[in-house]
This record gives structure tokens, C-alpha cells and sequence, in this order.
């Protein structure tokens, strides 16, 4: 009965040896590793940005030139928000705003949806996903083209019936094989969009914009909008 004592404890001993070693390198490794995701994701983000509005469009150095947005509960973002400012001969041509669609297939889909003054869509990048290779990852630019859809569409263009996939009414493509990935990008451009209009006063106050006197919804494209804007 001792030995079986002493065989239970030397078993519960070499237990806790174990947990308090696994535990202590999982928390290491994620301590060395921490740094280089975030590194990694900053690298991601700011390729984006300059993909959405490139440096031939802008003078200003828009990494650094943000401003923290007002609350927006269809960004589906916690916490602060910014969104970067593009700017020429120090006037603001467009924002690059940061959403979040938390209905992908297999989580939240993170995005950067660019806007001009008028409302007009510049360019949308998936930054982060979780979606099936070879089917939802095509919202990725590297995997398709699909998300270049998306430029020179407004809160009027299509209607707001239509910011939907085919499938589902819309005017969107969805992908052979996967329809979530698409629409729920779908959604979270338009929520972007509509959060943009809500707040449009206070946001070009914010980036020290003249108000437009163009409406929203009669965009003609990205690269036009931003010339007329020079």
C-alpha cells in the first residue's frame, strides 16, 4: 500500500514538472514569437494601404497620417479606431478605414475598405482570414481578382438590395463551392460604406476636409475621382 503511495506521488510530482515545463515554453515561444506576427501583420497592413491608394496618388506620408474614428458598430471593431488619411498638396483625397466581417466561414475576415470624399469605394484588401484554401481564400487579391470588384462602388451603386452575392439577389460573384466568404466581405464593404455616410460630417471635420458638393452614389471610378479631386 506505501509503494502504491509512493508511485501515485512520483506520478503527480513528474505531472506537475511537466505542466510547469510545457507551460513555460508555450509562454516563451509565444513571447519570441509575438513580435514578429505583429511585425508581420504591420507589413501586411501597410502593403495594402499602398495598394488601395498608391504613393503616385498621394504626397503625404499615410502610414502616419491617421485619425481616431468616431464609435462604429458596424466595423464590428473593439476599441479604438483609425483610419489613415491620403492626402495631395496637404487636402485629403481619400481614407483607408479598418472593418472587420465576423460572419466569415471559419471566423472574422479583416479588411481595409478605401473611400473617397464622395463615398466611392478605391480599393478593398483582405488583411487576415481563416477561410478554406482553394475556395474562401479567394477573397485574397493574390488568389483572384474578385476583390477588385468592388472599386468605383458606392451606397448607390449598386442599391442597397444588390450589395449582396448573385446567389442571393446581388450583384457580387461568389465563388464555385463557397458563398459565405464572399457575401460576408460583401457586407462588411457596405456596412463600411453606410458607417462613412453616418458619420461623414465629423470624419472630414476630422481630416481637415472641405465638405463635397458631389452626392453620393454618382461615382465614376477610382482613378477619375481622385483626378478631379487634385
Amino acid at each position: 500500500m506505501a509503494a502504491l503511495a509512493q508511485s501515485i506521488r512520483r506520478s503527480a510530482i513528474g505531472l506537475g514538472l511537466f505542466a510547469i515545463v510545457t507551460g513555460g515554453t508555450i509562454a516563451l515561444t509565444h513571447q519570441l514569437t509575438e513580435g514578429r506576427i505583429q511585425e508581420q501583420v504591420a507589413r501586411v497592413e501597410a502593403a495594402a494601404l499602398y495598394e488601395i491608394i498608391p504613393e503616385s496618388e498621394h504626397d503625404n506620408q499615410l502610414l502616419k497620417d491617421t485619425i481616431t474614428l468616431p464609435p462604429g458598430e458596424r466595423l464590428a471593431i473593439e476599441g479604438p479606431m483609425k483610419a489613415w488619411v491620403a492626402r495631395r498638396d496637404g487636402d485629403p483625397i481619400g481614407l483607408i478605414f479598418p472593418a472587420v466581417a465576423p460572419d466569415g466561414y471559419s471566423g472574422d475576415i479583416k479588411l481595409l475598405v478605401g473611400v473617397n470624399l464622395q463615398g466611392e469605394v478605391l480599393g478593398v484588401r483582405v488583411t487576415s482570414h481563416r477561410e478554406t484554401p482553394g475556395l474562401g481564400d479567394r477573397i485574397e487579391l493574390k488568389k483572384s481578382n474578385w476583390v477588385l470588384s468592388f472599386e468605383g462602388r458606392s451606397l448607390g451603386n449598386p442599391e442597397p438590395r444588390k450589395w449582396n452575392v448573385k446567389k442571393n439577389g446581388g450583384v457580387f460573384d461568389q465563388f464555385t463551392g463557397a458563398t459565405i466568404s464572399p457575401r460576408a466581405v460583401v457586407k462588411a464593404v457596405q456596412h463600411t460604406l453606410i458607417y462613412f455616410r453616418k458619420n461623414r460630417r465629423e470624419i472630414l471635420s476630422m481630416a481637415g476636409a472641405t465638405l463635397p458638393s458631389v452626392p453620393q452614389g454618382q461615382g465614376q471610378g477610382k482613378r477619375q475621382r481622385i483626378r478631379e479631386q487634385r
